[in-house]
């Protein structure tokens, strides 16, 4: 009677205590938040994952869950996720009109009541997610411009690293002429030549970020010498790409500079973990863009990714807890380390460990710097600078339009709905 009793009793106690456990760690899931992070980079996964591991030991109370898009569909993807309700928590921001545009029609929370935003990054880099005096994104990550090189082949060739345009043509030739692909960029991701070939030069063509202003200004129009030059610059290009150009992808192209086919390859900083990941079997290493005779070399340094906040998000508070971490000198170490080649625009940056990443800021020193030139004010009109570039570069380099036909489309197309006065 007394082992039934005793029996009875530890059934009953022990119900109890796994009972009361089972109710702590439903409490505690229930305590737990769940906030999706959006972006347009799908190759940083992992290091995404380290850096949300490093918030999560200080705030294990939120749960990040990263959730990237293709980049080329990133625009598109986020534009129907918040149309339909389904957007993320904090989400990716383009810089300037891009961004501006979601935030006009209600769809990035307001953020400048933030002080920690104001703590941690300058004017300057705040201005490329602000719409007039509000601030619809917080500064994250700039990325830098330049021309990867095959450090072997040049050696073995004896050539050295081009400062001029001119001599880019040289050194090129010269690489065909042994049987090497000069320049692996294609034709065929159109977004491809715009951004990491036309951005990349137009700089040290144009007169950099003055030259910008004074087309923005109206003071120069978009077909004038200087901008034809680049289009000729483009078009010079054409003899130097892999055969069959027209077909090549960007990752096609990325493939063929990693095989060691083909001997440089104009692209960003942004490639610089992925370069190394792949660990070719040979060294590399990054030059500035070449420039004109007589013309100071430029860098195209771009405001790449801020963070925002989906204002229809049921966690807001907790989504300005991440940011404000994601502010602060730890998380900033981790960006720039973890996501090498992508440059925390804090006004105290960290310290890099990262040699590739460190050579690409390194091309900073002594030259202009300058963002993407149609990002600012000519990608929000019908035709966009950027689709005139993109077109401009690709006729000219098909040898479908002349240089000074491809700057006039330009100055008759941003003409038609932009000027300063509109």
């Amino acid at each position: 009677m007394k082992r039934a009793l005793v029996l009875v009793l530890v059934v009953l106690i022990s119900g109890t205590l796994f009972a009361g456990g089972s109710g702590e760690k439903d409490a505690a899931a229930a305590e737990t938040v769940e906030l999706t992070f959006g972006s347009w980079r799908t190759d940083d996964v992992a290091q995404m994952g380290r850096l949300i591991a490093a918030f999560n030991e200080e705030h294990p109370e939120i749960a990040i869950r990263f959730d990237p898009t293709n980049p080329p569909d990133y625009n598109a993807t986020l534009r129907l996720q918040l149309e339909s309700g389904i957007a993320p928590d904090v989400f990716y921001a383009r810089s300037y009109a891009t961004g501006a545009e979601l935030f006009g029609e209600g769809y990035m929370l307001d953020l400048s009541g933030e002080s920690f935003i104001g703590a941690a990054y300058d004017d300057g880099s705040r201005a490329p997610w602000q719409a007039g005096d509000r601030q619809f994104a917080m500064p994250l990550v700039a990325v830098s411009h330049g021309v990867y090189y095959n450090k072997e082949i040049f050696a073995e060739l004896g050539l050295a690293i081009p400062a001029t345009w001119a001599e880019l043509m040289s050194v090129s030739q010269k690489i065909k002429d042994a049987g090497i692909i000069p320049i692996a960029n294609g034709l065929a991701d159109e977004w491809d030549i715009a951004e990491v070939v036309w951005m990349n030069i137009a700089p040290g063509f144009i007169g950099g970020r003055t030259a910008r202003l004074a087309y923005e200004s109206g003071d120069r129009p978009f077909n004038d010498a200087a901008m034809v030059s680049v289009f000729t610059a483009m078009g010079s290009l054409a003899p130097y790409l892999p055969e069959g150009f027209e077909a090549i992808s960007y990752n096609d192209s990325k493939a063929l500079f990693l095989l060691g086919e083909a001997a440089m390859w104009f692209d960003g900083s942004w490639t610089v973990s992925e370069f190394e990941a792949s660990d070719p079997d040979f060294e590399w290493s990054v030059f500035a863009p070449p420039a004109p005779a007589g013309m100071k070399q430029q860098i195209t340094f771009h405001p790449d990714a801020g963070i925002a906040i989906n204002p229809a998000s049921e966690h807001i508070a907790e989504a300005k807890v991440f940011l404000q971490w994601l502010s602060g000198p730890k998380a900033s170490a981790v960006l720039g380390n973890e996501l090498a080649g992508f440059f925390p625009m804090v006004k105290q940056p960290p310290t890099l460990s990262n040699q590739h990443a460190n050579d690409f800021l390194a091309l900073n020193a002594g030259r202009g710097l300058d963002v993407r030139f149609p990002w600012p004010l000519l990608m929000s009109g019908d035709p966009s600078g950027y689709n005139l570039i993109m077109q401009g570069s690709i006729n000219v380099i098909t040898g479908r339009m002349s240089a000074s036909a491809a700057a006039d489309a330009m100055e008759e197309g941003i003409s038609s709905w932009y000027g300063p006065a509109m």
